[in-house]
């Protein structure tokens, strides 16, 4: 049986894959989409084979039998009729290539595991005047965007729009640039931040926000991709529209802030997901690894560099507060 292959990086992991239908293989560069790897991460790259040995494989087989899933140690092994599970699927987000899918959160276990890089579900922004890294964490509907969207508005250059990666060595913390694409509804665009709606026709306004995006924010990106003890505010949002007001609750408890972090970091690792609607994978988490990840947030949480751990609760258009004043 002839097998095709190709190897990827994203960021310091690697991974080796293969497959009997060369279809089935992630074609590279990915196109700037909804479901595109591009809203994850900076960039998906491609590897010569001879890189290897790769920090995990993943095996696709095509066969007309019953679908097969196995994850044994840092090696995937699925064969079944992908063909037709990806032609049928509801949501290729939750593919094997997709933004919330199979890559997505390998890798986000692989970069933990192989090379203690660890990976908030969050945007970041810097104040490259003042070294300030704004990290915004918060999981889908929590105001993420709105903080980026206002946050360039403000001048703040974009470091990431989705995933945030930081790596502690001694006493030295650095953050690595994360994706500069985000997955924004036209209507947040057209009613909130008209400045980022792209060139062409927009939809009804009532349609608009039915339908998203993928927003290239990269024009908007800060210089360097590695940032080294920045000074870091951390922001758990809650944006409602209507609301009036910024109110801030500071975070202080050692132990409440590092939970906080802890459980932001696990998300998408642990989280069981569906694939193509059929296959159920279960969570990319292990103990050893989650004990170390607590370590890290704990760490993190107590070092110099972090000035503050707020919740905020608002409106789109107040949600910064006095946040940049202090």
């Amino acid at each position: 049986m002839k097998m095709f292959r190709k190897a990827v990086r994203i960021l310091k992991a690697t991974v080796g894959i293969t497959s009997n239908h060369e279809p089935h293989l992630p074609g590279l560069p990915f196109p700037l989409e909804v479901k595109s790897l591009h809203t994850d991460f900076k960039e998906v790259e491609e590897l010569s084979w001879d890189h290897g040995p790769f920090d995990a494989t993943i095996s696709i087989e095509e066969s007309q039998q019953p679908t097969v899933f196995d994850r044994t140690g840092d090696s995937i092994r699925f064969s079944g009729p992908l063909t037709s599970l990806e032609a049928e699927a509801t949501d290729l987000r939750f593919g094997f290539w997709g933004n919330q899918g199979l890559l997505y959160r390998f890798v986000l276990s692989l970069l933990e595991k192989k090379h203690g890089i660890y990976n908030l579900h969050a945007c970041a922004l810097f104040d490259e005047e003042n070294d300030r890294l704004y990290v915004v964490m918060g999981g889908a509907g929590s105001g993420k965007t709105v903080y980026l969207l206002s946050g360039l508005e403000k001048d703040l250059t974009l470091f990431s729009t989705e995933t945030v990666h930081f790596q502690i060595r001694g006493a030295d913390i650095s953050w690595f640039k994360g994706s500069l694409a985000d997955n924004v509804r036209l209507g947040n665009l057209m009613v909130n931040f008209p400045r980022f709606l792209p060139e062409g026709p927009t939809p009804a306004t009532e349609k608009a926000w039915q339908k998203k995006i993928a927003l290239d924010l990269s024009s908007y990106q800060t210089g360097s991709d590695i940032i080294k003890n920045p000074d870091v505010f951390f922001i758990l949002p809650h944006i409602e529209e209507g609301r009036k007001g910024f109110i801030s609750d500071p975070i202080t408890e050692r132990q409440n802030s590092a939970k906080a972090v802890f459980d932001n970091l696990s998300s998408k690792i642990a989280e069981s997901f569906v694939l193509y609607d059929h296959v159920p994978v279960l969570g990319f988490d292990e103990e050893g690894l989650a004990r170390r990840r607590l370590e890290a947030a704990t760490i993190l949480v107590s070092h110099f560099s972090i000035q503050s751990i707020i919740s905020v609760l608002s409106n789109p258009y107040e949600c910064w507060g006095n946040l940049l004043d202090q």
